[in-house]
């Protein structure tokens, strides 16, 4: 018996047909652990993986996934270590490969969702698009970026340690 799609599910399917993904938003009840947003059907829309950001404002992560995808549907192919501009005024951000380990639904229940929805297992790919310091431009795996900029961004990239 299949069952009929909840609201949220049917949101996220038309957003995905209309705008060519949905946006998901998840902030920490406890404040201690970063916001962050992520993105359903890039990997439909452009045959490219899906996005996550970390930190800043939910408009300004809002803003980054929508002008990826544009960038995605103009050429730009994302991978670990692309330099995507554009996003953040004065400021280069890095797309970084989330590390398999880190594909998990806490970071894209919804993306995972999806893709079981659409016939396909699991989100094959993600990248992680990773933010300078405002003032140093130091990234968090740079000697000397500050320790606010790292934790406002887990690394996604790196596999599990111990």
């Amino acid at each position: 018996m299949i069952r009929e799609l909840t609201d949220f599910e049917k949101r996220i399917v038309d957003n995905v047909r209309a705008y060519g993904c949905q946006i998901n938003s998840v902030f920490a009840p406890d404040g201690n652990e970063p916001g962050f947003s992520y993105s359903v059907g890039f990997w439909e829309t452009a045959n490219q993986p899906e996005v996550i950001v970390f930190g800043l404002s939910n408009d300004m992560r809002r803003f980054m996934i929508n002008e990826t995808l544009r960038k995605c549907r103009d050429g730009l192919e994302l991978g670990d270590g692309v330099v995507v501009d554009g996003l953040l005024e004065g400021h280069s951000v890095i797309a970084r490969s989330v590390h398999s380990t880190k594909m998990v639904p806490e970071y894209f229940n919804s993306a995972i969702w999806y893709r079981r929805h659409r016939g396909a297992e699991g989100v094959p790919s993600a990248v992680q698009l990773v933010w300078p310091g405002a003032n140093d431009r130091l990234f968090p795996w740079d000697d000397g970026c500050s320790e606010r900029v790292r934790k406002l961004q887990p690394p996604l990239y790196e596999a599990e340690s111990g």
